[in-house]
């Protein structure tokens, strides 16, 4: 489809810039997502099974449950007939089109083989409907009486079920879920899916296989599941992939307990909580004070945030979702979780967040690795102070990529970005109206700086909230990126002062419509503030084609060959290959900035990065205490020794030092010059992410007086540290050491503080 697509660029080009694609102010014709329409020409079942299995077929109108099954003329009449069989390797189990059974659930026992799977499909007039099973809320409640999760009936809350089974292949199939489509449920403790596959760990005897390998869900319509606007500590969704383990996931064994080689394609989800796909949430105790740990390099996680995923090799892999179209999703639509070797693409979300009340986004991954996101359309997001965006750099992943992705009418932003991950990359998206923050949140730093290359925002400066909302804790790096506001009203780009501390900003476009730009407005020695002369009116941007013609949205926004910038751009290897469109990056002089690339010029077939931007000076001051020994009057002892005071002076904001829990004030750091040295300048930053605030509220600036042998106060403030906090108009201050004594802490914190940097200047 991709080189399809490729293929016929010239003439989606040339149809664009003759206006032949439909703006949005007059949204194009929506492809038709009717069951119907998705729908095969024939269904499996009527061509022969082309394992040599045996074929079960279940007629819910002329069935008899005592017939054979093996031929339509002899076909079961309910569910529970296939629940109660045990099916072997290449077996299939044919429901009748047309058909509905109410009230009841399908889970087949058995687990199919390499080559052989067991099918879940249909059979039957391929003008009829497809078989439809609504179970109508008829499933147990993954819970006991107390709240805690029941080995027992966990994971049995779908339509279809297949529990610690593998080699499972369904399509074809309608379901729902609910009791009452009419009314939604607010309130109690319902959890209920569309199919639902699980891993239970409880349930496997030992010395079992705890690895379910290939599963392929396909042309499968879910709609109606319902469930409460509350956080149950369980997700359930049209298509729901968990693993289950009552106890501490340290009793449990590595190198398993996840789902190998996964297809979940051309399927289509309406009304359903809540998520359309959920894949793979590894639901092991990880809640108490034990459950977070330490990594190599000291940074802390909590247990939620599923580190131990990565160290245990727990993830699942080989994962394909594709092709699939969501609409009027409760939560997010799509949510991943504790995959590598995942692909995400061609995924079309219209309307998430629409009936729940807490945080996520439409289409992420949470704790993954090796995984890309492209070619997916999210839109109708909702209007939401935390998260609520298309899209999500989310907690602990590492070597995730979003690129060629189109986002727009989503009021809460375009990018969540949380932290604790490592090469973190957005490039050549485009966002267009998701007019709440762009960056949104920065809760952690990272172990490795990420990177906003090559993409296209167009928002209205009016209506956006900001840029970035909080404070980037460690580097980020902003490259050939278009920042179009099409309002008089100037970009807002933050709210937090020293918010873009850590942000690094080369060769963006930053075009304001008004002519106004704000004294907000980064620092960019190679930016431009050029109209970027898209080939497509900005106002008239490209709704309604489809998924599948997402390219034909984005071109939209290519550059007319006049454009400024052609060849304005900087070349880094985080940029990949190709842009957008299937460009190869660059022709010309540079790459261009934005999401396309233009083929003008020579190629450059294999770019090198001669002027990397890592390699870039900061503003240029000297730090007197950068590398100068410290002693802290305490320091904690956990994060394997990690948390010392030499990290206040080593000019990472990534690593920090700690006091002891039991440590009393004043708690004293003191560093040592070596010599006399003179400063007017003391900078100090405290250490935060999402579960520590700033605990500093009191604090006095001390130098060491040689003649008296005596500690002299020079400045002392009540009105904290938190980040970027620069103390000045002390005057020059001379001497051969300084002690920074916090005196007293926040009130409302309960723990002793921690920080990431000292630093000392003096003006020239």
């Amino acid at each position: 489809m991709a080189r399809a697509l490729r293929m016929g660029l010239a003439a989606l080009l040339a149809a664009l810039l003759a206006g032949s694609l439909t703006p949005a102010a007059t949204a194009a014709t929506a492809p038709d997502r009717s069951p119907a329409a998705a729908k095969k020409a024939d269904f499996p079942g009527n061509t022969p099974n082309p394992t040599g299995g045996k074929d079960y077929f279940i007629d819910a109108t002329s069935g008899r449950d005592s017939a054979a099954g093996t031929s339509p003329q002899t076909a079961w009449r309910t569910l529970a007939k296939a629940n109660a069989t045990t099916f072997k390797p290449g077996d299939r189990i044919l429901l009748k089109a047309g058909e509905q059974w109410n009230n009841e659930q399908l889970w087949p026992k058995g687990s199919g083989s390499a080559g052989r799977p067991i099918t879940i499909s249909a059979y039957g007039d391929s003008r009829a409907r497809r078989p439809y099973i609504a179970t109508n809320g008829r499933v147990p409640s993954p819970f006991r009486a107390d709240g805690t999760k029941n080995p027992d009936t966990v994971g049995r809350t779908g339509a279809i079920v297949l529990r610690n089974q593998q080699y499972f292949e369904i399509d074809n199939v309608e379901l729902s879920n609910d009791d009452d489509f009419a009314n939604d449920i607010t309130t109690g403790t319902y959890v209920r899916d569309g199919i639902m596959v699980s891993i239970n760990a409880d349930l496997l005897p030992a010395g079992a296989d705890s690895i379910m390998d290939h599963f392929r869900v396909s042309n499968v319509y879910v709609h109606d599941l319902d469930g409460p606007s509350t956080w149950q500590k369980i997700h359930y969704g049209g298509v729901n992939f968990q693993v289950f383990g009552s106890k501490s996931y340290k009793s449990y064994g590595t190198g398993g307990y996840y789902f190998k080689d996964v297809r979940i394609e051309n399927n289509t989800f309406v009304k359903v909580e809540l998520h359309a796909v959920q894949f793979s949430f590894n639901w092991f105790a990880a809640d108490g004070a034990d459950a977070g740990q330490y990594d190599e390099s000291g940074k802390f996680h909590e247990g939620w945030e599923q580190l131990w995923v990565r160290t245990r090799d727990l993830y699942s892999r080989d994962v394909y979702i594709g092709h699939n179209y969501a609409e009027s999703i409760g939560q997010g639509a799509f949510q991943f979780a504790n995959a590598k070797n995942m692909t995400v693409e061609y995924n079309e979300v219209n309307g998430f967040l629409k009936r729940y009340n807490a945080v996520s986004c439409g289409l992420y991954l949470w704790a993954g690795a090796d995984s890309v996101m492209q070619f997916n359309e999210v839109y109708g997001g909702p209007d939401n102070e935390f998260d609520g965006t298309p899209w999500d750099l989310e907690y602990t992943n590492f070597n995730v990529t979003y690129q060629f992705n189109y986002s727009h009418d989503n009021a809460a932003g375009w990018m969540a970005y949380m932290g604790n991950s490592s090469n973190s990359v957005a490039r050549y998206n485009l966002s267009v109206n998701d007019n709440g923050v762009l960056v949104k949140n920065m809760l952690s730093t990272n172990y490795s700086p990420t990177y906003f290359t090559n993409n296209t925002f167009v928002y209205d400066g009016a209506d956006l909230d900001y840029v970035h909302d909080e404070t980037f804790l460690s580097t980020v790096y902003f490259l050939n990126n278009i920042f179009y506001n099409s309002s008089t009203t100037p970009t807002p780009w933050y709210r937090r002062t020293g918010a873009l501390r850590q942000a690094v900003f080369s060769n963006n476009d930053y075009y304001e419509a008004g002519g106004t730009h704000s004294t907000q407005e980064p620092a960019d020695r190679a930016g431009l503030r050029a109209d970027p002369k898209f080939v497509g009116d900005p106002a008239k941007y490209v709704t309604g084609a489809g998924v599948n013609q997402i390219r034909t949205a984005a071109a939209h926004f290519k550059l007319r060959d006049d454009s400024p910038l052609i060849d304005a751009g900087r070349y880094n290897p985080h940029l990949g290959t190709e842009d957008f469109l299937g460009t190869h990056i660059y022709y010309g002089d540079a790459p261009d900035i934005g999401m396309a690339e233009s083929p003008i010029g020579v190629k450059v077939t294999d770019p090198v990065d001669d002027d990397p931007i890592e390699d870039e000076p900061g503003d240029g001051r000297v730090n007197l205490a950068l590398g100068k020994p410290v002693t802290a009057s305490s320091t904690h002892p956990g994060a394997n020794g990690t948390l010392v005071a030499k990290n206040l002076t080593d000019g990472n904001p990534a690593t920090r030092w700690a006091a002891a829990d039991d440590a009393t004030y004043p708690i004293t750091l003191d560093i040592d010059f070596g010599a006399a040295t003179t400063f007017d300048e003391v900078y100090l930053d405290e250490y935060t992410d999402s579960g520590t605030n700033p605990r500093v509220q009191t604090f006095d600036l001390q130098r060491w007086d040689a003649g008296t042998g005596a500690w002299v106060t020079f400045a002392s403030r009540s009105d904290g540290i938190g980040h970027d906090r620069s103390v000045t108009g002390f005057g020059s201050v001379t001497t051969t050491r300084l002690r920074v004594s916090l005196t007293g802490k926040v009130a409302s914190e309960v723990y002793t503080p921690t920080m990431t940097e000292i630093a000392v200047y003096h003006a020239p």
